[in-house]
């Protein structure tokens, strides 16, 4: 399979720096703010995203873990068994600007079950979303309100975001073949 690097671990720093700016920037500063970070890749993120808002504001944001693998509308086609992990959202999301955050959008289906998931805790004043890579082919009309890079990829293609957290590495490649 055939690999081109898109973000170094520089790139990525680089691009979670600029979204923390232009969250605190769009929502005049942290106030009734928190992140939801999207299993498994939006997880890490939305912890770094937090680390940077406190470097920033010197805020400490909360964050929650969204598992959506119930309210996707392809479960039943993806395995007759989702595998199931735990949402964690220590915190009321009533009232409050929720940045939901994930690796990647590309049809918007996931940013569609992370929705409907969120709206069994509550109803939170906002919903924004903060990715790091938006490769398009939307299916759905769901854009981030925040993105690190816009790739334009053909749909057998493959955006892998590789985290430290994860995969032990930081670097967002495109796959081929």
């Amino acid at each position: 399979m055939e690999e081109k690097i898109l973000m170094t671990e520089e790139e990525i720093d680089r691009a979670l720096t600029r979204i923390a700016h232009q969250i605190l920037e769009r929502n005049r500063g942290s106030t009734d703010l928190a992140l939801v970070g999207i299993r498994t890749g939006g997880v890490p993120l939305a912890e770094r995203l937090k680390r940077k808002i406190a470097a920033i504001e010197g805020v400490d944001l909360p964050v929650g873990i969204l598992d959506i693998s119930l309210y996707r509308d392809d479960w039943s086609l993806a395995s007759p068994q989702p595998q199931v992990r735990s949402t964690d959202i220590p915190f009321p999301v009533d009232n409050k600007v929720i940045i939901l955050v994930d690796d990647v959008i590309f049809t918007g289906r996931t940013v569609r079950a992370a929705l409907d998931a969120l709206m069994d805790f509550g109803r939170p004043k906002k919903v924004e979303l903060a990715v790091l890579v938006d490769r398009g082919h939307r299916e759905l009309p769901i854009e981030p309100t925040y993105c690190g890079l816009t790739v334009t990829t053909l749909p057998d293609e493959h955006v892998t975001v590789r985290l430290k957290e994860i995969s032990g590495e930081d670097k967002v490649v495109l796959e081929r073949g």
